[in-house]
């Protein structure tokens, strides 16, 4: 990799063996101490080393203060090929190319997967508590008035929240629902797999119906609420459900059909368990999933609007909803949750973690994270007031030969990681 500099602005020439080069632009702050400068380099190096590796291509934004301090993309947004080869129901097969390769580029449009739950769903329920419109600890059927029964009668927004509501954690809802309404009524009717506040046990399904409240309360779909009251108002025109169908492009492509659901699926010692008829419906995609949310109850059974998957956004705008939890719920001099508010769901709970977000593992107290499936990751420090969005396509490796897509956890310790050292050396140094 060769990098061009004038003023601070560098050209990155990548080259990922046989399939050329992408030259892409980064930008960082003059202002970055020496601890930092060398954090972001090690960074830099770090998410460099993992294209054409773990991923083809990613982005990288670092928020200090309020302020982008470091922004760059690495490698491709999409990487066409021939012969790469998807693991679904045991069977091997190969995908034709369908378009050109394509470098990535710092504006990037990221299919963001579960960080759809805290930049998102999260998001919307502050803003109804904030608005005294949902009570966390009052019943769910307060809000929708038939999710009802001996078990479900005792779960509240909080428990949904915290993943404490027993409910499962995954199962393929497009066998039995195309639509939101059927989606809801598929899970409601759903044995609970836990006792209700018994454990913390992470469920997409839990914020599907956290997506559901917040549709109830507000007379509006969950993509048409976020929008009026966050993303609009906050200038954000590239954070949105469906893209695609909107007009954008210049999208990170995720991954070759669905074939890692497919596996789970149709092997039944493959992650989560599906004890039905595999056959039963056969609608999978074959596709490169470009401009369209990889996740399968997102598409085929919600539209491509749900609670726990189907946000899209870049770097940057994620770097602007950072900014709303570590400003207090403000940004630019305007107040679009309490303080309050932000101080409630961002205390940590009796399983460590907070409304929404995790407590991130070997991490200082007080901060903040979330991961998506596909590859992407947002990280808050409310004490040192930074951010760090960190987003691949690692999806466009394919898997290995388990089945399973890279692990990303590792680097993004890494980098976070190394930028917390790099403060606190430029803390020490200035002898604060």
């Amino acid at each position: 990799m060769k990098l061009v500099s004038t003023n601070h602005l560098v050209l990155a020439v990548v080259c990922v063996g046989a399939a050329g080069c992408a030259t892409v632009s980064t930008s960082s702050s003059p202002h970055a101490g020496p601890g930092v400068a060398r954090a972001l380099a090690y960074a830099d190096s770090a998410v460099a080393a993992g294209v054409g590796v773990s991923y083809p291509g990613a982005v990288l934004v670092v928020t200090r203060d309020g302020k982008i301090v470091h922004e760059r993309a690495f490698g491709f947004a999409y990487q066409a090929s021939g012969d790469i080869v998807i693991n679904g129901d045991g069977t091997s097969s190969t995908f034709a190319v369908q378009d050109k390769s394509r470098p990535m580029k710092t504006s990037t449009v990221f299919d963001l997967a579960s960080v759809t739950k805290v930049m998102a769903t999260t998001f919307a329920m502050m803003t109804l508590v904030d608005h005294g419109k949902v009570d966390l600890d009052a019943p769910v059927h307060k809000y929708l008035p038939d999710f009802r029964g001996p078990q479900l009668d005792s779960i509240t927004p909080r428990h949904l929240l915290q993943h404490s509501a027993g409910l499962a954690q995954w199962q393929p809802l497009y066998y039995q629902a195309s639509t939101t309404a059927q989606t809801y009524s598929a899970i409601r009717d759903m044995p609970l797999q836990w006792g209700v506040g018994e454990a913390r046990h992470y469920s997409d399904l839990g914020f599907m119906i956290l997506g559901d409240i917040v549709e109830h309360v507000s007379s509006q779909r969950l993509d048409v609420f976020v929008d009026s009251a966050l993303y609009k108002p906050l200038g954000l025109r590239k954070t949105t459900f469906n893209p695609k169908l909107k007009g954008m492009s210049d999208f990170a492509a995720t991954e070759q059909g669905n074939g890692y659901e497919k596996h789970m699926v149709y092997d039944t010692t493959f992650a989560y368990k599906y004890r039905g008829d595999p056959t039963a419906w056969n609608g999978w995609r074959d596709r490169v999933l470009i401009g369209e949310v990889n996740d399968g109850n997102s598409f085929y059974a919600n539209g491509g609007i749900a609670g726990h998957a189907g946000l899209f956004s870049t770097g940057a705008e994620l770097s602007v909803l950072m900014e709303v939890l570590l400003n207090g719920g403000s940004y630019a001099g305007r107040s679009y949750i309490t303080r309050d508010v932000v101080d409630r769901f961002l205390t940590l709970d009796k399983y460590q973690n907070f409304l929404g977000w995790q407590h991130p593992a070997q991490m200082p107290d007080g901060t903040l994270a979330h991961t998506g499936f596909t590859g992407t990751y947002v990280f808050g420090d409310p004490r040192d007031h930074l951010s760090i969005v960190l987003l691949t396509n690692k999806q466009g490796r394919g898997t290995d030969a388990n089945g399973l897509f890279p692990n990303l956890g590792p680097l993004q310790t890494a980098v976070v990681k190394a930028i917390l050292s790099g403060i606190r050396a430029d803390a020490a140094r200035a002898g604060l």
